[in-house]
């Protein structure tokens, strides 16, 4: 028998009682997805001794769907063709348990092979036209209809056997909603049953009432199948849950109501750069699925292995400071860590220690972060329409998100679904990098925030549609801005300046600059009376002939409108792309107008700064005795290109926090570096500082309390 290869279990397994909240000890993952090879050749006593070393407390373990890694007894269930007599799920399941580990079995069921299509037509997902759907990737098998019997039967089946067997806590599914519109029997009826149209032949058409229908079709039945697994998985085990991957921010599309009775916690299936993706995007990952559900644990899943756009290449591996950065970067902002690795076989282990060094950084800071939630006083309001910019599908909100990262603004996001008063209480000021479609119901929510004190900034063409792109004649968010629709956008435009036009503390960045880059996306606007008008646009000239290169007219139309309400709330409101401009220029000018108008309408002094050289990314940490700030060291010369090949050293910091009511000082620890650092009090602040930092510091303030009567 090869090595690590187990004799064919029995049919059932002893089992360690567990409780419904077992999820609550699994904040470090190890997950193997097996290749049909692996049986018979890999070790799986290399992968424990994995789990051992990154100080895992739970694994993901391939089980079974396109391919079975235990002897199941299904039908059309395929056996790997190396399985024989073995049983390598069943050696690693025990391996873990052995270590004290939980485990979820992971299921596939994205495709099947010929013999089942053959069996099972009904299984399979259609073009439009009828014909069954070959996969991309792979020639001979085929991709599967998600409405239809094979998840809910077949799937479903599967799920019963492993949970049976095995003494797993947890089924995960990966790539179970469909790849586009499957015009199966079942989906093209269950469809036509429930909402009297025929599928959509389009994705996407906001405009077409099909494709509306669709989306919340697609949403209930996804909800409704989760529902099914959740509850056949707590029928055989009770404690145990069915977990299917919501990828990055997935969870929108379906069900709250579901989400919140069947999920116990949220993956982030993104599991690593591509192409030029900053850094700190595995930080806004986990922001972006908090945001959904706030009382929820996130786990961020990391490839060992690096993608770019098209490319996978899941036998080799990533640069380890890259690995290590996107991790704690992830866990930093909340989300819990996960490694994955694709085969069992090794060729490459260079990611090994890079892995266990940012989950024994995480096991060292996990008792501080578990006593305490993140907090900001600013949120960005991220939604899910287009963003109809050169720059990328979603640069606006890149712009924005880098300018506050590069600014030293702790931020949270607020999700579009979740845009309500209690959620945006929370937070000092809204910020909205091109929120085009707001519905009338979220204008008036986002209203009543800034007339109660809140404040808002916001670009571009925010607010200037509804939630189904239909353009209004003006803005929804006028009363808040200050300012109406004049004329609608034009551009590109060439060679486009805003001039300073009065002293305010939005302008007060640009010392010595009489103008500054404006955009290439213009908005024409007419400030109400009672507004500052900051900046104005210059009016168009020539870039070429060189010598035609000057203005012909005075500045004009606002570019930048502020306003203080009545309620003591500000609101920044700037018509032009600046997010996306940003993001794609990366003119610092633009970054400093993102950031001066953020710290004006929050309406008085930041509560956390963090003053220094380098790139961060900051999370502040807190519960009502301290509070942790911690400091990410982003700073990297390929940091805007994405990959990391070292960590270089973060010099002095200097932090500074205001007091909370009833302190009169703070004692400092900086958890990662081990060391009390001392702390002085000016005009109440508690201030320090950090002599530097490798990948990231952790600043621990607990407040003295004035203890006289």
């Amino acid at each position: 028998m090869a090595q690590g290869a187990t004799e064919k279990r029995p049919t059932a397994t002893a089992s360690v009682p567990r409780t419904s909240d077992w999820h609550l000890g699994a904040t470090r993952w190890t997950q193997l997805t097996l290749t049909e090879n692996d049986p018979g050749r890999f070790d799986p006593g290399f992968w424990i001794e994995v789990m051992r070393e990154s100080r895992s407390n739970a694994a993901c373990i391939s089980a079974g769907g396109y391919i079975a890694f235990y002897p199941t007894d299904v039908p059309y269930h395929y056996r790997s063709a190396h399985l024989g007599d073995t049983d390598p799920f069943g050696a690693l399941v025990d391996g873990a348990r052995g270590l004290g580990m939980h485990v979820m079995a992971r299921v596939d069921p994205h495709a099947v092979h010929a013999d089942a299509a053959r069996a099972h037509p009904e299984w399979l997902a259609r073009t439009a036209d009828g014909k069954p759907v070959e996969h991309w990737g792979y020639p001979g098998i085929w991709l599967t209809c998600p409405f239809g019997p094979y998840n809910r039967e077949f799937i479903t089946e599967v799920a019963r056997e492993i949970v049976t067997r095995y003494d797993v806590d947890a089924v995960f599914a990966n790539r179970w909603q469909g790849h586009g519109i499957s015009y199966s029997e079942a989906a093209l009826r269950g469809f036509r049953d429930e909402t009297g149209f025929d599928l959509p032949r389009r994705e996407g058409d906001a405009a077409d009432p099909a494709w509306r229908a669709y989306v919340l079709w697609r949403r209930r039945r996804l909800s409704e199948l989760v529902s099914l697994w959740d509850q056949a998985v707590r029928d055989i085990r009770p404690h145990a849950r069915f977990i299917p991957n919501l990828g990055s921010i997935a969870a929108r599309d379906l069900d709250r109501t579901m989400l919140a009775r069947h999920f116990p916690f949220f993956l982030i299936d993104k599991q690593g750069r591509s192409g030029v993706e900053a850094p700190w995007s595995a930080g806004r990952n986990g922001k972006r699925s908090r945001a959904v559900f706030r009382d929820r644990p996130v786990g961020l899943i990391t490839s060992i292995g690096p993608e770019h756009h098209q490319h996978r290449w899941k036998d080799s591996v990533s640069p380890g400071a890259e690995t290590t950065m996107w991790i704690v970067d992830g866990f930093a902002q909340g989300a819990f860590p996960w490694f994955t690795k694709f085969n069992g076989m090794v060729p490459d282990r260079r990611w090994v220690r890079p892995v266990a060094d940012a989950f024994a950084l995480h096991e060292r800071l996990e008792p501080e972060l578990a006593a305490r939630r993140i907090t900001a006083e600013v949120a960005l309001l991220e939604t899910g329409g287009s963003e109809p910019s050169g720059g990328g599908a979603r640069a606006h909100e890149d712009g924005f998100y880098h300018a506050l990262v590069e600014a030293r603004i702790p931020f949270e996001i607020v999700a579009e679904q979740n845009l309500t008063a209690e959620e945006l209480d929370r937070f000092r000021v809204l910020v909205l990098p091109n929120a085009e479609r707001l519905s009338t119901a979220q204008c008036r929510t986002i209203q009543d925030f800034a007339e109660s004190g809140g404040g808002v900034v916001a670009a571009h063409r925010s607010s200037l549609d509804d939630e189904y792109g239909t353009p209004r004649a003006n803005f929804g968010l006028a009363e808040v801005f200050g300012a109406d629709l004049s004329m609608p956008v034009r551009g590109p435009v060439k060679n486009n300046y805003i001039a300073l036009t009065g002293e305010h503390p939005v302008a007060g960045g640009f010392g010595g600059a009489e103008r500054i880059i404006g955009g290439t996306e213009l908005i024409d606007v007419t400030a109400r009376p009672g507004t500052e008008v900051p900046f104005r646009f210059v009016p168009d000239y020539p870039d070429l002939p060189m010598e035609e290169v000057y203005p012909r007219a005075e500045p004009s139309s606002p570019a930048v409108v502020a306003r203080e309400l009545p309620g003591g709330g500000r609101s920044v409101y700037v018509p032009f792309n600046l997010g996306s401009l940003f993001w794609e220029a990366l003119q610092p000018d633009h970054g400093t107008l993102i950031a001066d108008s953020v710290r004006w309408a929050l309406g008085g002094p930041e509560r956390v700064r963090v003053r220094g050289r380098g790139l961060v990314d900051l999370a502040v940490w807190e519960n009502s005795e301290s509070v942790a700030v911690l400091i990410v060291n982003l700073t990297n010369p390929m940091a805007l290109k994405g990959p990391m090949r070292e960590i270089i050293p973060l010099p002095e910091q200097e932090v500074s926090v205001a007091l909370p009511e009833g302190a009169v000082g703070a004692r400092a620890r900086l958890l990662v570096a081990g060391a009390e650092v001392p702390v002085g009090v000016r005009d109440g602040r508690a201030e320090l500082t950090v002599g530097g930092a490798e990948l990231m510091e952790a600043v621990r303030l607990s407040w003295i309390r004035d203890e006289r009567p």
